[in-house]
């Protein structure tokens, strides 16, 4: 039985760790891009030798 509390206390100490680096991630701007993401698809990407275009 104190197996399960042991692992209990560190699943939700691991949860608690991801959430705070979500947290600190979404804080510090790291999601911020809302515009290039859906419209990147949408144009070609330039070729990287000029001499070798099709």
């Amino acid at each position: 039985m104190s197996v399960i509390i042991v692992l209990l206390i560190a699943s939700i100490s691991v949860a608690s760790l991801f959430l705070a680096a979500f947290i600190w991630s979404v804080k510090s701007g790291q999601f911020e891009d809302d515009y290039s993401p859906s419209s990147r698809i949408l144009f070609d990407d330039k070729p990287s030798d000029p001499d070798h275009t099709l």
